[in-house]
């Protein structure tokens, strides 16, 4: 088995965007994409590339329903986001390959997918959806 996303529904099947949801009536876009089909909701592909509207550094392990590692002694802090996609919603997500105090309010970012436990066997790993930094611009 190769690793899977924490939930169905995440990614596209080629994991290249996130799914979220349209409602057919408003046009309003917000993620994740509801639990229910009466919701009035057809999934849509969001934007890739966002810019970080706000941000927070999680410094300690999270308390349950947390899924990842939380031993405070091997605990690394992370950077989670609002991720302002163009023209569609926010979502908030964990910030990759950067450093904290690097994070700026506006600067460009683009989906990946990271190992929620990157210490897991790669057989056994679940990803979620993170953002970067975008290279070169």
């Amino acid at each position: 088995m190769s690793a899977q996303p924490i939930a169905d529904n995440l990614f596209t099947s080629d994991m290249s965007a996130l799914v979220g949801a349209r409602n057919k009536e408003t046009g309003h876009i917000f993620f994740p994409l509801p639990l229910t089909p009466n919701d009035n909701i057809e999934p849509i592909a969001l934007a890739s590339r966002g810019t970080v509207w706000t941000y927070t550094v999680q410094r300690f392990p999270p308390k349950t329903p947390y899924a990842g590692p939380a031993e405070p002694e091997t605990f690394k802090p992370y950077v989670v986001a609002y991720v302002s996609l163009p023209e569609q919603t926010m979502v908030e997500s964990r910030l990759t390959g950067i450093e904290p105090e690097d994070v700026k309010i506006g600067m460009e970012v683009e989906l990946t997918a990271i190992p929620l436990d990157p210490n897991a066997p790669p057989s056994e790993q679940i990803l979620i959806h993170a953002f970067k930094p975008v290279q070169g611009e």
